[in-house]
């Protein structure tokens, strides 16, 4: 299928791994143009080099988590067709144990970065008449895990900013959506799983399985959902053949969300 990326530009945030890189590598792949941005040089670089083999890819050494690495990414990409706001972290916590300080940063993080670049590019794309912006919000955003609600908090912040935006585009070419998925294939998945899991030093996939049977029990496809599956979903959205989706929060999570949620 054709999505018609050609001649359009993107910017991914969080695009040096995971799922952020795999959507920058998708929407290349289908002609866009895209902007990456991470704060280590290194890891910068080698995925840069992994999209050159895609298409087109420029790279901006920023920490869009702050005022100033958000400044110089909208310095380097004045404007864009396509805003992916990918960058999150998350950690497992108990509640009782968040401080204030843990909050605030992760609210910062994953919330406050993503509405900045909105802020900037979101008016730009109404005044051209076509935009896309999709927020990588996560199936926790509905259903809370109890080992991090801060991260879910987080996460349901990102759909409240994204509906409110898609309501300022009646009429208009530009959507604004956000897609939750649920656990995904990464170094950091891994290590956060052997981190809540009681065998610790079971093989990876015995890991997995205790993983979905005591935490993520409502899973239908009982695995780890791979990058680049995230990343179809995500293109599709951010193409031209995605226009009648809008202001929708699309579940890419394997079934962990009930329907009636």
């Amino acid at each position: 299928m054709d999505l018609q990326l050609d001649g359009k530009t993107a910017v991914v945030t969080g695009s040096t791994a995971g799922i952020g890189l795999a959507i920058a590598e998708r929407l290349a792949l289908e002609g866009a143009a895209v902007t990456i941005c991470g704060r280590d040089r290194a890891k910068l670089d080698a995925a840069a080099h992994r999209l050159s083999k895609a298409g087109r890819v420029a790279t901006v050494l920023a920490d869009t988590a702050t005022s100033a690495g958000a400044m110089a990414l909208i310095a380097a990409v004045p404007d864009a067709d396509i805003l992916v706001n990918n960058l999150g972290i998350y950690e497992a916590k108990p509640f009782t144990e968040i401080s204030d300080d843990d909050w605030h940063h992760m609210f910062e993080v994953n919330v406050v970065s993503g509405a900045r670049l909105a802020r900037h590019y979101f008016p730009r794309m109404l005044a051209r008449d076509w935009g896309r912006i999709v927020f990588v919000a996560s199936e926790s955003a509905l259903v809370v895990p109890s080992e991090m609600v801060h991260y879910g908090m987080t996460k349901t912040a990102q759909l409240a900013i994204a509906r409110g935006l898609a309501e300022q585009t009646r009429g208009t070419g530009v959507t604004v959506n956000s897609v939750l998925p649920g656990p995904t294939r990464s170094e950091g998945i891994v290590e956060f799983i052997r981190s809540v899991v009681d065998n610790k030093d079971a093989p990876e996939t015995e890991r997995e399985a205790e993983f979905f049977a005591k935490m993520r029990p409502l899973s239908l496809i009982r695995r780890l959902i791979e990058a680049d599956e995230i990343a179809a979903q995500v293109a599709l959205l951010a193409s031209p053949l995605g226009a009648i989706t809008n202001g929708a929060a699309v579940r890419v999570e394997g079934g962990i969300i009930p329907t009636i949620a």
